[in-house]
């Protein structure tokens, strides 16, 4: 079993337990940020660390300026000293990337379109619509396509051998195994193959008697499913089948998932400098950090708007900085109070010792 299909079989699961597709992807956002809480303390801890640390860190900077080495040396028995890593909050980032990519790829999917490609969420027509997608009607008997479109096939394929009756076979990389033949010309007849090796389940004496398979074939730019009857021809399974050319539609309801996005993480980075309250902070540093802060949103908005991404992985980004914003909250008072007792703590610790260094005296 690959990836993929894990993935889609653990959204079922989880859309079944929360009633829709859409609550599946909330309540897989809140199982991954919760899984990662351990992380996200120690990212918070670093940051209050190196805040603290700050005044100490810049002292052995301007020591050392003149000497990189010696300064590298030094920062790093610093660090050594006082058990801090530079890089622990680049960990939950790390984290999340292979869960994003897995997200995108299974809602892209055939297999989830075919399951569930058209369950709508709130305002959201559809979870694996992008913000532009060419429009098509599916099994009516014609395919939509523009000349970059691409094929799929489904997971199983209803094959006929000679003298059998049909049966239900695995396809092998089912992305992959329809390929088109010759040009692509939108509103003429399109050629179509499958290789009889890509038939998994069927043994080489079997594949002699193959008549013909029906196979649901979708179009992965329009999302546009059509059952296609292929017949036998040498070694290969080949059907020819109408095509009509399509348009471009725009999807309001995934622009406002966009902008949504891009809200929920200003706050989230608002979040994160409330944190900073109260430190010493270098001017020069406080503007770039704003600016970073603005412009880092309008970025990944603008690539969103450029590259298709499905509602679902959008949903799920929004959710994770809902979740992230809340985790923040808590942690950093939990944080505060930690801080608190240690510093107090010292603070006693000091009198003690001062008192001792008078009793002696």
């Amino acid at each position: 079993m690959d990836f993929i299909t894990l993935t889609i079989k653990v959204l079922k699961v989880l859309s079944d337990i929360a009633g829709s597709y859409g609550l599946g992807i909330i309540l897989l956002t809140v199982i991954v940020r919760m899984a990662m809480w351990p992380l996200s303390v120690s990212q918070q801890r670093s940051m209050k660390q190196m805040q603290a640390l700050q005044p100490r860190m810049k002292a052995i900077q301007e020591r050392y300026k003149n000497d990189p080495p010696t300064m590298q040396r030094k920062m790093m028995e610093f660090y050594k000293e006082h058990y801090f890593n530079p890089m622990s909050g680049c960990f939950p980032l790390l984290i999340q990337m292979p869960i994003f990519i897995l997200l995108y790829s299974s809602l892209m999917s055939p297999q989830f379109i075919q399951m569930a490609g058209n369950a709508p969420f709130l305002f959201i027509n559809s979870l694996d619509e992008t913000l532009r997608t060419n429009a098509g009607i599916s099994k009516d008997g014609v395919m939509g396509v523009s000349t970059s479109a691409r094929f799929m096939a489904g997971k199983n394929a209803l094959v006929y051998l000679k003298q059998e009756p049909a049966r239900n076979v695995k396809i092998e990389k089912p992305s992959d195994a329809v390929q088109i033949q010759g040009s692509l010309v939108p509103g003429q007849p399109v050629e179509l193959k499958i290789n009889l090796d890509d038939l998994k389940d069927l043994k080489f004496s079997e594949l002699d008697r193959v008549e013909k398979a029906e196979v649901e074939v979708t179009n992965a730019m329009t999302k546009e499913t059509e059952l296609i009857t292929f017949t036998k021809n040498g070694y290969l399974l080949t059907a020819t089948y109408p095509t009509i050319p399509v348009q471009s539609k725009f999807h309001f309801d995934i622009l406002g998932l966009i902008l949504i996005f891009g809200l929920t993480m200003v706050f989230t980075q608002k979040t994160m400098m409330a944190m900073n309250k109260g430190q010493e902070v270098d001017p020069s540093q406080q503007a770039m950090q704003k600016s970073m802060n603005l412009f880092m949103p309008i970025m990944l908005c603008g690539t969103f708007v450029l590259i298709p991404i499905p509602a679902g992985v959008l949903l799920y980004l929004i959710s994770s900085n809902i979740v992230q914003i809340c985790q923040t909250v808590i942690i950093n008072k939990q944080l505060e109070i930690e801080f608190a007792h240690e510093k107090d703590k010292v603070s006693d610790e000091e009198v003690e010792n001062a008192k001792r260094i008078e009793e002696k005296e």
